[in-house]
């Protein structure tokens, strides 16, 4: 069972490993850290715009969702390799959904890597639309919209 719960402070450590466990295997791919392996995750959760996704008490994955004027923009996913392929990024999706229709956001973003090939084809099962590719931020990206109203 996962419950997905907004992070706290003592989760940073858990937070920056998953991150570190998950964007890995990319940095051979991309040939530099991709961008969420260099976001500062203490002042994320400072923010209150990281959730965890918690088992058996520990956090296996996280999203976090930041608040746009005209959007919500979900600026990771990420869930620790021992526990990929369960539903837990499905799981997040639909919980960032879920707030979005909370918060009175009609639309949720996205942006990955263009050479991230399996989250894009993740983000398109899943009904998000791929709205353009372009440079932003010294990498290839891959931009995506999802209608969650």
């Amino acid at each position: 069972m996962v419950a997905i719960r907004q992070a706290v402070h003592g989760d940073v450590s858990a937070i920056e490993r998953i991150v570190r466990a998950a964007y890995s295997k990319y940095v051979a791919r991309i040939g530099t850290p991709p961008g969420p392996m260099r976001d500062d995750y203490a002042a994320r959760v400072a923010e209150g715009t990281v959730w965890v996704a918690i088992r058996d008490g520990a956090p296996v994955g996280l999203v976090v969702l930041i608040p746009q004027p005209d959007h919500l923009l979900l600026d990771n996913v990420a869930v620790d390799p021992t526990f990929q392929g369960a539903g837990l990024g499905r799981a997040l999706l639909a919980f960032a959904e879920e707030w979005a229709r909370r918060g009175g956001w009609r639309e949720l973003r996205l942006y990955t890597h263009d050479r991230m090939t399996e989250n894009i084809a993740l983000y398109r099962r899943n009904g998000w639309i791929e709205t353009g590719r372009g440079m932003q931020d010294g990498f290839a990206r891959v931009f995506f919209r999802k209608e969650v109203a």
